[in-house]
This record gives structure tokens, sequence and C-alpha cells, in this order.
């Protein structure tokens, strides 16, 4: 499955409700599981983001319903990207004329 990298930062909302953190993720790894997702890890970060979460999604319609769906709550904002991993970029290097 492809994979993809979440940096999101926390909202008022999300800051102000923290203590709540623990059930939200319970709530999100339920609800990536309903679309299609698949939350491998989540950081707490320093810097640009306050976390950094790593998830496999069979495809962009997926990953697409995932942030929509935790943006919604209002707790986070989001940021996707597609990552390949080290074995994959070796593939694609190998595959360049």
């Amino acid at each position: 499955m492809p994979l993809f990298i979440l940096s999101m930062n926390w909202t008022e909302q999300g800051v102000r409700t923290i203590k709540d953190w623990p059930k939200r993720m319970s709530e999100t790894h339920a609800f990536a599981k309903k679309v299609g997702v698949e939350v491998k890890d989540v950081y707490l970060t320093a810097g640009e983001y306050d976390l950094v979460a790593i998830v496999d999604a069979a495809n962009d319609d997926n990953i697409a319903k995932f942030a929509l769906g935790i943006g919604a709550n209002g707790n986070v904002r989001t940021r996707t990207a597609r990552a390949w991993t080290e074995a994959e970029l070796r593939k694609m290097v190998s595959e360049l004329p």
C-alpha cells in the first residue's frame, strides 16, 4: 500500500481538550480502519508541526477521506504527503532510462 506522511498542528480546540487525546487517538485508529487506512506510527514533534503520522492507504481517495474526517473533528489541521520507501526509490532509480 502507498505510504503517506500527515503533518499536523493542534487547533485551539485540540490543545484545550488535550487530555482527551488518548481517547481521540483510539477513535482515529477505528476511523482509519473504516476508510481503508492503517496508522503505522504517530509522533509528537518539535518545530513547524505538532504531530506527524505515518500511514498506509490503499489509494489517494482513502487518504483524502481520512484527512478530511480527522480534520472535521476540529482538533488538528493536516498536510498530507506521499512517501516512498528506500526500497521503492532504489527500484525507481534502477528503472531510469
